[in-house]
């Protein structure tokens, strides 16, 4: 196993949400990133973000590590979830909402 993928493993299995995005959330650096990203900011989710732009090696171990194509890429207790289709999706749907209640995973933007 690479050490790109060990990171992966790591990091994935050492937080209860992560998401492999292009840039910050701060600072995203592309539309479907800024979407996953202002989805788990707006329910107030704690994560860990990794910006896959800052190692090549991340970039491209991500996409083999799931076998899925495109960043972003979340997780939720070790689990892929999806990327920013499958994220909105659930979030337009109510779904999203359920999923992090069902995994003890706290959203406090989403009182009321």
């Amino acid at each position: 196993m690479s050490d790109a993928m060990i990171t992966i493993q790591e990091t994935v299995n050492g937080n209860d949400v992560v998401l492999f995005m292009k840039g910050t959330p701060v600072f995203p650096q592309c539309g479907f990133s800024s979407a996953v990203a202002g989805v788990l900011n707006h329910m107030g989710v704690k994560y860990q973000s990794v910006n896959v732009l800052e190692d090549t090696e991340v970039r491209q171990g991500i996409k083999e590590f799931t076998g899925w194509p495109t960043i972003p890429q979340l997780y939720v207790k070790g689990e892929f979830v999806g990327g920013c289709d499958i994220v909105r999706e659930m979030w337009d749907s109510g779904e999203l909402q359920d999923y992090f209640n069902e995994r003890g995973i706290e959203t406090p933007g989403m009182t009321g």
